[in-house]
């Protein structure tokens, strides 16, 4: 079985939601179903179908979020010792060679990512190019609209 590689961060907010599912989402799902079955004939209640559709969506994802975690392998950034190299957990300063500009992505597992965040995917593209680099090295890039070249600036681990 593959490990799903995950933050301590990314680790804590998946327990935090199966909590938030188990303790609130299904009690309420459940009132809902009781409350459309009051109503009578089940077979013309759209409250009915629509609670149900719910209950099938909460318990997925309850069974998802489950096997995330019980798959997961949590890998805390402020621990790593990786020798300045870009690794799963690194906070990566970039200049973009093209445009001058300067980001900061930290390379995290796959729902833990958020671009607005600075949270970029392990699968995505540019951290697959940036690992196993060092601070002054350049990586390319394919993108989409080509290739693009990024320095590395710094490498932290955060």
């Amino acid at each position: 079985m593959n490990k799903i590689p995950l933050t301590v961060n990314g680790a804590e907010l998946l327990r935090q939601e199966l909590h938030q599912l188990k303790t609130v989402e299904r009690p309420s799902v459940i009132a809902a179903i009781a409350e459309a079955r009051s109503h009578g004939d089940l077979s013309e209640n759209a409250e009915y179908d629509a609670a149900k559709e719910r209950q099938g969506f909460v318990e997925g994802r309850i069974k998802e979020v489950e096997g995330k975690l019980s798959m997961a392998q949590i890998i805390d950034p402020s621990v790593l010792d990786a020798d300045g190299r870009c690794v799963f957990g690194a906070t990566i300063e970039l200049e973009d060679l093209e445009t001058e500009s300067v980001v900061t992505y930290q390379i995290v597992g796959d729902d833990e990512a958020d671009i607005k965040l600075g949270k970029i995917s392990i699968s995505s593209p540019i951290a697959r190019a940036l690992i196993g680099k060092y601070a002054g090295d350049v990586a390319e890039v394919q993108a989409p609209g080509g290739v693009r070249e990024y320095e590395i600036i710094d490498v932290r681990y955060i």
